[in-house]
Formats: C-alpha cells, sequence, structure tokens
C-alpha cells in the first residue's frame, strides 16, 4: 500500500510523493519551473512599485485590486493568441495591452510614457518567494533546471538577474510560439534539453499547467504557494492526480529529490 505523509504550510497541506514513485522519478535530468507565482511573489511585487509610483506621482490607487486585475488579463490575453484570434504577441506586449486599459479603468492619469514603460516592466522585476534561491540553488546540484514560462525571454533573463535565481537555462514559451498548457511547449522543453518528456519535470504551483504537462508525457512536481493572490485568494493548495510528487517548497522539494 502507497504511504503518504502530510506536510503543513501557511495553512495548506501538502501531500508528499508516494515511496513506490521513488524509482519513477529515478530517471528525471531536468526540472523546468513555471514561474510567475511559483517561483515569483508578482501579486507584492507590483502592489510594491504601485506603491511607489503613488509616493512620487501622488496618486491614490488600490494597488493590491490593481494587481489582482492585471493578472486577470493574463489567461484571457494568450487565449486570444492561442486561438488564432491575434498573431503571435509577446507577454510584454499583452501586458501593456491590459495595462492601457486598467490605467483607464482606475483613472490614473500624468504619466509619462517613459514611466509607463518602466510600470510594465514590473514583471521583468519580480521579487522570489524566500525559499526559491536556495531551493533551486539545491537543485542545481543535481539537476538541470530551467524556466518553463509564458514569459516572454528577454523579461526572464531580467527577472533571473533582478532576483539572483541560478537558472543553468531560460526557457521560454516564446520559443514554441505557442503559450502554456499547449502542448508544444511542454515537448519544446525537453527537446531543447535534449531529453525524452518522461526526463523533464514540469514544477509548479498551478495544477493546471501540471495536468497539462503530464499529459504531454512530463512527470509533475507540485508546490503550493497559498499566498500567490493574497488573503481568501484562489491559489491551488493540494496535488491531485496530475502530480508524482508534492513539496511545501522548493527547499522541501530538493529533499524530497534526493538534491
Amino acid at each position: 500500500m502507497l504511504k503518504r505523509r502530510h506536510l503543513l504550510q501557511a495553512g495548506a497541506a501538502a501531500l508528499a510523493a508516494p515511496a513506490s514513485a521513488a524509482g519513477t522519478l529515478a530517471g528525471v535530468r531536468a526540472l523546468v519551473f513555471d514561474v510567475f507565482g511559483t517561483v515569483v511573489d508578482w501579486r507584492s511585487s507590483v502592489i510594491r512599485d504601485g506603491n511607489k509610483l503613488s509616493a512620487s506621482k501622488k496618486l491614490n490607487v488600490d494597488w493590491a485590486r490593481f494587481a489582482d486585475a492585471w493578472r486577470a488579463g493574463y489567461g484571457p490575453s494568450m487565449d486570444k493568441v492561442r486561438k488564432g484570434e491575434m498573431p503571435w504577441t509577446r507577454i510584454d506586449a499583452l501586458h501593456r495591452m491590459t495595462l492601457d486599459l486598467l490605467l483607464k479603468e482606475f483613472r490614473i492619469e500624468g504619466l509619462t510614457e517613459s514611466e509607463i514603460d518602466d510600470f510594465n516592466r514590473v514583471w521583468h522585476r519580480l521579487t522570489p518567494w524566500p525559499d526559491s534561491v536556495a531551493g533551486l540553488t539545491r537543485l542545481k546540484k543535481r539537476y538541470v533546471i530551467s524556466t518553463l514560462s509564458n514569459g516572454n525571454t528577454s523579461l526572464l533573463v531580467n527577472m533571473g538577474k533582478f532576483g539572483g535565481l541560478p537558472w543553468d537555462c531560460v526557457l521560454s514559451a516564446e520559443l514554441s510560439k505557442h503559450y502554456k498548457p499547449d502542448r508544444e511547449v511542454y515537448l519544446m522543453a525537453a527537446d531543447l534539453l535534449g531529453l525524452r518528456p518522461d526526463e523533464t519535470m514540469m514544477v509548479a504551483a498551478h495544477l493546471g499547467d501540471l495536468r497539462a504537462a503530464k499529459a504531454a508525457g512530463l512527470k509533475t512536481a507540485f508546490v503550493a504557494r497559498p499566498g500567490e493572490f493574497g488573503a481568501g485568494g484562489k491559489a491551488d493548495l493540494k496535488p491531485d492526480a496530475s502530480c508524482d510528487v508534492s513539496a511545501a517548497d522548493f527547499v522541501d522539494l530538493a529533499e524530497k529529490l534526493g538534491a
């Protein structure tokens, strides 16, 4: 019988990998990571830069609500590209399209084009979760570690430099001209790393991402980020059948994978 033990972090329970799964994970050679929400705390970072903007421009804005609205536009804008309603468009441009609408909705005026462009690039300077750098550094000793994000390549490179993230390489959905959860993104990552899909493990805090990766043949690891959407937000808190292993954070993941 499979044995599981329960872990608790920030009020969220995460299940340990079944002991019998150790053999199925032995062939994993690379870990590819979702980034927004899994590696970095996008919400607090947007609020941080919004507050700086308020201080310099004397604005009165609910930046938590603004951050949530900006993120809410992420999926629908990508879906327009995925469905062929828009030509291939980088995330930086999709973020800017949503930002322009939100500036009007929140009645934010008086910003120069340079200030708007700089604020749009807050997504290049998102702060890692407290365990991210330490956990990635440990995992890097045993595995190739890479991003596998819908963020465009330049965004991911800049974010890695800003947050001190020790990536071996930076892979973006941009390279496949598809967006996750399209199957092509996951297969592209394995192919570019010279690996079979089952030698590649997708690490994410989002079950939809993991389900799609699993369907493409990748191994999967779930890491809960209960604070991603703030208090009362709807983060995924528990793994499901799409997950080969589950961990409380990246340090715990390193422990479970023997790194």
